[in-house]
C-alpha cells in the first residue's frame, strides 16, 4: 500500500543551515529507489527542526532507500549535524487532494457593507 514516511531531523547547535543544505542535496536520491514525491520542510518557529517526507508505493521500497549506500553515507557523514536517534514514522495515505489549476475557483469580488456602514456613508 502506498504511504509516506516522515523523518524528523533536528539539527544540533549552529548546524541548521548546513543540515538544510545537506537535506536538499540528498532528497532527490529517493527517486532512484521508487519514491513518487519528496518534500523537506524547515519550520519557521524553530529553524533547527526539519520534516523530511517521502512517498513510496511500499514500505519495503523505503527500507531499501533508508539502508542504501547513499543514506548510510549521509547519516555517517552528517551524524554530528543532527540529534540521534532519528525516529521516522510510516503512514498509509488514506486520502489526498490536490487543487486542479484548470478548475475555476469560486471567489467573491465584492463585499456587502453592513447596513450601519451604508447609513453612515449616506449621512456624510
Amino acid at each position: 500500500m502506498a504511504g509516506v514516511v516522515h523523518i524528523p531531523w533536528y539539527a544540533t547547535v549552529f548546524r541548521h543551515e548546513r543540515l538544510a543544505t545537506a537535506l536538499e542535496e540528498i532528497a532527490p536520491i529517493a527517486f532512484k529507489y521508487g519514491a513518487t514525491e519528496v518534500m523537506v520542510h524547515q519550520f519557521l518557529d524553530d529553524a533547527y527542526r526539519f520534516d523530511h517526507q517521502i512517498w513510496f508505493e511500499s514500505r519495503e521500497a523505503f527500507e531499501v532507500f533508508w539502508e542504501g549506500p547513499e543514506m548510510m553515507l549521509f547519516r555517517a557523514r552528517h551524524s554530528g549535524w543532527y540529534q540521534v536517534p532519528v525516529l521516522y514514522g510510516w503512514s498509509n495515505v488514506i486520502a489526498r487532494y490536490e487543487l486542479d489549476e484548470s478548475e475555476e475557483r469560486e471567489t467573491t469580488t465584492t463585499a456587502e457593507q453592513p447596513a450601519a456602514a451604508e447609513d453612515e456613508q449616506s449621512a456624510a
